[in-house]
């Protein structure tokens, strides 16, 4: 008898604590941490859908001409270098031999003025989008190889009469057609290649997965053969029709570099080593000017391919055809302020629980962290279809509504289930406001923080936790 009393008694012990409010407590930790696999894999979700879109843009890039990454023109003049070396003959008998060795000689343009006038558009490959570009390129300046010449070693010859013009790009499949080529008063023939190193450092990497290569110089381009090989100062004009996608690079190999782009879009991003001196954005589109001199980037005016030289990535400018809302990025970062936006939740509910005086099970902690959980597969998903801040209100809004109802069944009155809806709106308002606050995202979301527990203690100050424990 003795023992079946002790085991009633511990069995209402237990039982006590498993309806305390204290063990409660660790339970809902548990479960807010258990609720972290799932919005580790929705994070995943959101990575592997970037994935995706950025290999559908890279593949309708790859058949528009890629991002464009434009060097030159520059002067390209064959010559050899004669050196001596010490051999060895049949007989054993050591000789001095003259070896010529062929280098090419590159002559960057004592003045350079790219003038780029592009139209854009969206193209589409399923749900997902790229912007490209299509227009002219102009190219005009002039050249004094005089200096350049000036500079040769006692062994070392130019061919002048050889010399090309090099016109350095990353993709030749942007290249629509010449439309006009002029050296001096003659007409240039252009054909496909440089003909040798261009710069160092290689071309730009194409790739179609993941983000994007850092734009590199183009090792690639077309060349045309010179007229003439006279030494004295010669002027060019070039216009090409060309298209790429996403974003322009140039390369200020000129003595003095002018450089004007514009194009009809309203969102653009000056990006690289120089930035606009001056530039005007309106809703219908932008134009930019850079003037930059030799003297403010560490490329040659002369050099020779033999020779190894530092990587010209550093210099490139240009701009990025930039989209205003980067769903992805505005999907990752929710999910990055997911945890506060379970405990608030979670906490709302224990206190209309005890405000309420009505027990709710666990299982109900869980489903209503299933449902915010829910929320950010909502946001991604329609993002991909509508714009983001009707995506964003849409799933808000199912989110909020289902938690309202599930308070209602859960509580004794309307009262307190919209409690729960306020709270969530409120919750929602907060992460909205963090997400299009670039730079103050993180004292949003740490006020929000704050107002979040001190809320909590000012609502239980006068709750016994022992008793309510017991």
């Amino acid at each position: 008898m003795e023992a079946g009393k002790e085991s009633v008694v511990e069995g209402g012990v237990v039982k006590k604590i498993g309806r305390g409010y204290t063990w409660k407590c660790f339970l809902l930790t548990a479960l807010v941490l258990l609720l972290l696999i799932p919005l580790n894999m929705i994070d995943e979700l959101i990575s592997e859908r970037r994935r995706t879109a950025d290999s559908a843009a890279a593949n309708i890039m790859e058949a528009w001409g890629g991002e464009l990454v434009a060097a030159g023109p520059v002067l390209a003049v064959p010559g050899v270098r004669k050196e001596e070396s010490l051999t060895k003959t049949a007989r054993n008998e050591e000789i001095i031999a003259v070896v010529e060795k062929p280098f090419t000689l590159f002559i960057a343009p004592r003045q350079l003025a790219v003038d780029a006038k592009f139209t854009t558009e969206i193209r589409y490959r399923g749900i997902f989008s790229v912007p490209l570009f299509s227009g002219r390129l102009a190219l005009s300046g002039s050249f004094n190889p005089a200096p350049a010449l000036a500079a040769l070693a006692g062994n070392e010859t130019v061919f002048l009469e050889q010399a090309r013009l090099v016109i350095g790009l990353s993709s030749l499949q942007g290249i629509r057609k010449i439309e006009r080529a002029l050296w001096n008063r003659d007409e240039l023939s252009f054909l496909p290649g440089v003909g040798g190193d261009f710069l160092s450092g290689g071309g730009q990497e194409r790739v179609k997965s993941a983000r994007p290569a850092k734009p590199r110089p183009p090792s690639g381009g077309i060349h045309a053969n010179l007229p003439d090989g006279k030494k004295s100062e010669a002027k060019f004009d070039i216009v090409v029709a060309i298209q790429g996608g996403k974003q322009v690079r140039f390369l200020p190999v000129g003595q003095d570099t002018h450089v004007v782009v514009a194009a009809d879009w309203a969102s653009p991003s000056f990006q690289g080593a120089f930035l606009p001196g001056g530039s005007n954005i309106t809703g219908k589109g932008f134009d930019a000017v850079w003037d930059i001199s030799y003297l403010s980037r560490d490329i040659p005016l002369f050099w020779k391919s033999a020779e190894s030289g530092p990587e010209y990535s550093a210099a490139l400018f240009g701009v990025d055809f930039f989209r205003a809302v980067d769903t992805y990025s505005l999907n990752t970062k929710a999910v990055k302020f997911a945890i506060l936006f379970l405990l608030v939740p979670f906490c709302t509910l224990f206190l209309l629980e005890v405000a309420a005086k009505k027990r709710i099970h666990p299982v109900s902690y869980l489903l209503s962290g299933l449902a915010n959980i829910i929320f950010y597969l909502l946001l991604l998903s329609f993002s991909e279809h509508m714009r983001f801040h009707f995506a964003y209100l849409t799933a808000a809004l199912a989110v909020t509504a289902a938690m309202t109802l599930y308070a209602r069944s859960l509580l004794s009155s309307w009262r307190n289930s919209w409690g729960a809806g306020l709270t969530a709106s409120l919750s929602y308002i907060l992460l909205y406001a963090a997400l299009n606050a670039e730079s103050y995202a993180l004292l949003i979301g740490s006020i929000g923080a704050f107002a979040a527990v001190a809320a909590g203690m000012f609502l239980t100050r006068k709750f016994d936790w022992y008793e309510a424990g017991s």
